[in-house]
């Protein structure tokens, strides 16, 4: 048997919207390694991406197998190759770009295989399919900073280190103006990023005014550039945020409000831990939405069985009941008989008439039969 076409992997503006912050994160760390102050080796965006593309591969190829279909990035030439791997190149160089391990290179390559590896993994069904809940880059991220407590983040400064005079304003601007441009018009997640930064300042005032944390430093952190790459390019992932719009504030402000909590509680790096506790929410929604609806859906099943049978039982009893009549209404054998004439001159017997005829039933379960009248 032939394997099974796959369907498109995603709709035509969400490749576009892949494709651009693919760029967008390239051209970044191009201008991080030479203009601003990246501080990982500048070979490791290059281990990042071999893993992450290796790793993809293989992991599509073996998926592919099991579920009988045609792998992803076959039947569209070099351009399919392309946007297959505009996921893996984007979590690549982003676990890479936000994740500071020292020389511990491998400790990176860990982080990159569990980001890629877990849209495998950590799966719900979303409209009839198997979609990752998880977001990968932030999730590998995560993972590192739980499992390695001297690991850190990449620090704030190293994106306008090297810039003076007002340019290191121009940075965040220019991230801020793209973002909001690819948001807008192609993921379409502003409601997310409203409710996001609405959630993320509210949460900096609850803060303060309850355990009298400074509420401008809690503020102050929206001015960076690390909050507004944060803002536009991981919290808006179309792959694993809701598309309609009280899902989207939902879950920006559950974001914002679990940061509030893993804050208060200090714990560091609080962004990417909120971000990972609201995606397992969102998860366990999934699953527990499906699993109701396929509840729901198996007692409609059930009730539309048995009214079927009750309509098919009737229906059979309908039939019958004109030859359970025919059969009550029979007139006893002789009951207009006539003897045999004295002569040929006596008159012909001839019955009364309706000596032998049926009234009406008295009801629908009940036949009473007239008395036969013998002449």
């Amino acid at each position: 048997m032939s394997p099974q076409t796959n369907a498109p992997r995603h709709n035509p503006k969400a490749v576009t919207a892949l494709f651009r912050f693919a760029v967008s994160i390239s051209v970044l760390n191009v201008f991080g390694y030479t203009l601003l102050g990246f501080e990982q080796p500048w070979t490791w965006p290059l281990v990042a991406l071999a893993t992450a593309y290796s790793l993809e591969f293989v992991l599509e190829i073996l998926g592919a197998r099991v579920e009988g279909r045609t792998p992803r990035f076959r039947g569209n030439g070099p351009r399919g190759v392309a946007e297959f791997l505009y996921p893996a190149h984007i979590t690549g160089l982003a676990v890479n770009m936000l994740l500071y391990v020292n020389d511990v290179v491998w400790v990176m390559v860990f982080g990159v295989v569990v980001a890629v590896g877990t849209k495998w993994v950590l799966r719900a069904p979303v409209k009839g399919r198997m979609r990752h809940f998880m977001n990968p880059s932030n999730f590998g991220i995560a993972v590192i900073l739980v499992l390695f407590p001297w690991a850190s983040i990449a620090p704030p400064y190293q994106f306008t280190e090297y810039l003076y005079g007002g340019f290191d304003w121009l940075v965040p601007a220019i991230i801020l103006t793209l973002g909001t441009m690819l948001n807008a018009k192609l993921t379409e997640r502003m409601w997310l990023i409203f409710a996001w930064v609405g959630g993320f300042a509210l949460q900096a005032v609850v803060r303060g005014l309850l355990f009298g944390t400074s509420i401008p430093a809690g503020l102050a952190m929206m001015t960076g550039v690390a909050f507004v790459l944060f803002t536009n390019y991981m919290i808006t992932d179309p792959g694993t945020s809701p598309s309609s719009k009280w899902g989207q504030i939902a879950f920006g402000g559950g974001v914002a409000t679990l940061y509030g909590v893993v804050t208060a509680l200090g714990i560091a790096y609080g962004l990417f831990f909120a971000t990972a506790l609201t995606c397992a929410v969102r998860g366990a929604f999934l699953w527990t939405a499906d699993i109701v609806a396929r509840k729901r859906a198996e007692e409609a099943l059930a009730l539309a069985a048995v009214t079927q049978s009750v309509e098919q039982a009737h229906a059979a009893r309908k039939d019958a009941a004109p030859a359970a009549d025919a059969a009550a209404c029979g007139c006893p054998e002789g009951a207009c008989s006539c003897p045999a004439p004295e002569s040929a001159e006596a008159a012909a017997c001839t019955c009364p008439q309706g000596a032998c005829s049926c009234p009406a039933r008295a009801n629908a379960e009940a036949d009473i039969l007239k008395t036969p009248v013998v002449a």
